[in-house]
């Protein structure tokens, strides 16, 4: 098979730490690219850019998924780093085309449906979740290091070389897939003729929707996850974004601010979820996750002080803690052969909130008319007069209408996890779902359990 080696979770890694360092070095860049093309409703933009880009995602991931399972891992592999990276050297271009094929991207823009694809073919069941989390871990690493390093060489050398530079890693990601990446779908499973059938039920995006309601308790599972995991998608796609414009935030010390953050979250979702789940339980530790993401929303909704967002941002990292809590909940109480379909509606509803969330909070925010006249120069010791004149001019407005939106969605979300009882057996009929998920005959199906340990951003909020 073309490529160096077998294929291994290191081929994977690789491919995700590329792509992700390219994008994670233009955070700085894009959030000044972005007032200055939507001086006006820059939020309102950003929300719908965002939001059209995830829906689209939500929509093409199944269908990518299962023509994957046909023609192959690798070509798809190569197709959806290529769309992911290529509005990079548009930023400089035409910052209208940029955001644009941005939005659009959004139907290739699932390079983590591939990945995981490509890790369970050659992984065994019981080291699919090391492997997950090792991918991960390497996504997360590589927006620890990026923005900060962007945003050292847009101040010193400015953004155009930092532009050249992610697209420069960009290429190096899509020639090292070409080159190096073997294929993982063995050959015997891939039909000779590309005109092969597949399995249009497992296309369907909306398939693990439909299953919602067939259980109480997984309706309640699902209800707290949509409720949670909706503020958490908008807050992603625009926050950074709320840090520099109106909270008058350098732009190392939004680079400053993601490191710290990942670094923490890192830390929440290891060492302290474990002591966690020993010693409270898995129900109360969700419930414990949900009352830290009501406290960081509020104090960002609150916030008007740059060193508040920096303690809310330590709260948000223990707030990290309740997706994982709720995947192992999920995992304890479903029978076996129901992991797949419980943890694939899980990750449905998760889609789902990444399209919709940005644009909600994009929405909130132009219904408050939250938005910023001039763009605090970063080179300035103090962005303060700027910032001043803002809040002067917004002083009756709550600075962060749209979190403390989220904060009310979270305590609804902690009141319906109230009723989740700690032990019991979900019971959803499955026979289509794991009829059309073994029809290839391979392990990998694209709502496999280890997929729901996703890392703490996703494709559609870089």
């Amino acid at each position: 098979p073309q490529g160096i080696g077998s294929p291994s979770v290191y081929h994977a890694v690789i491919v995700i730490f590329l792509e992700f360092f390219a994008w994670g070095l233009l955070t700085a860049p894009t959030l000044v690219v972005l007032h200055e093309t939507f001086p006006k409703h820059t939020f309102l933009m950003n929300g719908l850019i965002q939001g059209v880009k995830g829906l689209l995602s939500f929509l093409s991931a199944p269908l990518i998924g299962a023509l994957s399972d046909v023609w192959g891992r690798k070509s798809f592999l190569l197709l959806t780093v290529f769309f992911t990276c290529a509005p990079i050297p548009l930023m400089k271009i035409s910052p209208w085309w940029y955001f644009a094929v941005i939005s659009v991207s959004g139907v290739f823009a699932v390079t983590f449906s591939v990945v995981f694809a490509y890790v369970a073919d050659i992984t065994q069941e019981h080291e699919r979740s090391m492997a997950y989390g090792l991918v991960s871990a390497t996504f997360a690493a590589s927006l620890v290091t990026s923005p900060a390093i962007g945003a050292y060489l847009g101040r010193v050398y400015g953004d155009s070389l930092v532009v050249v530079l992610a697209t420069a890693i960009a290429l190096l990601d899509i020639c090292f897939i070409l080159v190096a990446v073997p294929e993982s779908l063995p050959e015997k499973m891939r039909p000779a003729s590309w005109g092969a059938p597949i399995s249009w039920e497992q296309a369907d995006p909306f398939a693990s929707l439909k299953k919602v309601g067939q259980d109480s308790i997984v309706l309640l599972i699902c209800i707290t996850v949509f409720l949670s995991y909706l503020p958490e998608a908008g807050q992603y796609s625009s926050f950074f974004l709320y840090l520099r414009q109106i909270m008058g935030f350098s732009s190392e010390s939004v680079a400053a601010f993601i490191a710290v953050l990942g670094i923490l979250s890192i830390i929440a979702q290891t060492i302290v979820l474990s002591l966690l789940m020993r010693s409270i339980g898995n129900k109360n530790t969700i419930l414990l996750g949900l009352g830290f993401q009501i406290l960081q929303l509020a104090w960002y909704g609150f916030g008007s002080e740059p060193w508040m967002m920096w303690a809310a941002g330590a709260v948000a990292a223990m707030s990290s803690i309740t997706f994982p809590a709720v995947s192992a909940l999920v995992s304890r109480t479903a029978d076996a052969d129901q992991q797949g379909v419980v943890q694939g509606m899980i990750t449905g509803i998760r889609g789902l909130c990444n399209g919709l969330g940005p644009a909600l909070y994009g929405f909130i925010f132009y219904i408050f008319h939250v938005e910023l006249n001039e763009l605090p120069m970063p080179e300035s010791p103090s962005g303060g007069s700027v910032v001043t004149q803002y809040h002067l001019q917004q002083n009756s407005i709550i600075p962060g209408p749209p979190f403390l939106f989220g904060a009310c969605s979270v305590l609804l979300a902690l009141l319906v996890a109230l009723f989740i009882p700690e032990h019991t057996n979900l019971n959803v009929r499955s026979s289509n779902w794991k009829k059309h998920c073994g029809s290839h005959g391979h392990p990998y199906s694209p709502q496999a359990p280890g997929e729901a340990k996703e890392p703490l951003l996703q494709d559609t909020n870089v």
